[in-house]
């Protein structure tokens, strides 16, 4: 049976007999952080990116206003939800702390089972919105990351090779005469060819940074950070090969074959270039692939187009 992962939760507070203490009522449900600063809690926050902050108020140097908005001016830490932690009992104070944007407010002396209580209800609404989240980033015939979940995860490649000034290669693959295959054999076996066809997308990726995903209907793309072109087309003739070895089972127990047309773009971006213009280079390589006999790998390259049969 697979174990949840803990949450984690970032105590700030500059009295360590309060930090011991939450730490103690939290653990081991939870796994903590201490922090006794404002600045060291706005650093740690940063580089641990906990699922919550419990944040105490009145501290010397940054109070919890200022360690708050602090938090919200990082991009990384701005949805980091945050529970105030207090000894000051007034209305106003607790008011102050909902506005700000605070989710929770405890206050002290801790009282071990609300401070229990309250943790659990952000941690739960927490972890159902990671699950709607993933869900609705993944394709749910296939398996693999959707559209939406490559849009977020080529803008931050994109970056990563403006950066570091590598190139980035994109694969867009076609399964040949799906609609035909479809016609013949109906749309339940041909939901069976796209998941075998993803799978063999994904078997034919050599490292955890290559990332595959359902485009559309029976388009997938494979996202190939640090990969020239020579070694986008291994890999785009690697899918090509790995689609066509599979045998295909029917419910009468008979077999049936697919293949698909892979089109390769690589390029080293800099900072004004057209990422859309990068995809649609790869989807022309694609097109051409279909138009000269399918089954095979093509590239969009500088000057032209080439392509391997």
């Amino acid at each position: 049976m697979e174990i949840a992962e803990k949450n984690t939760v970032l105590i700030v507070d500059d009295d360590s007999f309060n930090l011991k203490m939450l730490s103690r009522i939290l653990q081991p449900q939870y796994i903590t952080h201490l922090a006794s600063d404002g600045e060291t809690a706005v650093k740690m926050a940063e580089e641990l990116l906990p699922d919550l902050i419990l944040l105490d108020i009145v501290m010397p140097d940054m109070d919890g206003y200022q360690v708050f908005t602090a938090l919200q001016s990082i991009d990384e830490t701005a949805q980091i939800p945050v529970i105030f932690i207090t000894g000051l009992s007034d209305s106003n104070s607790e008011k102050k702390g909902l506005e700000f944007g605070a989710v929770d407010y405890i206050s002290k002396p801790f009282n071990d089972v609300i401070v229990k209580l309250r943790v659990n209800q952000q941690a739960k609404i927490i972890n159902q919105m990671r699950t709607i989240e993933r869900l609705s980033l993944i394709d749910h015939l296939t398996g693999l990351p959707n559209r939406r979940n490559f849009e977020n995860r080529i803008v931050v490649e994109w970056g990563r090779a403006i950066r570091y000034r590598t190139p980035i290669s994109l694969l867009m693959i076609d399964v040949d005469y799906f609609k035909r295959y479809n016609d013949t054999y109906g749309h339940q076996q041909g939901d069976v060819a796209l998941r075998i066809v993803a799978q063999a997308i994904s078997n034919s990726l050599r490292r955890a940074t290559d990332y595959a995903a359902r485009w559309a209907g029976e388009e997938f793309v494979a996202l190939l950070p640090d990969t020239d072109i020579d070694g986008s087309l291994i890999i785009g003739e690697q899918v090509r090969d790995n689609v066509e070895a599979e045998e295909i089972y029917r419910n009468d127990g008979s077999l049936t074959k697919v293949t698909v047309s892979v089109g390769a773009y690589t390029f080293i971006p800099t900072p004004n270039c057209s990422l859309e213009k990068f995809i649609s280079r790869a989807d022309e390589a694609l097109y051409l692939a279909k138009n000269t006999g399918r089954n095979k790998v093509c590239a969009y390259g500088i000057d032209k187009i080439n392509y391997r049969s």
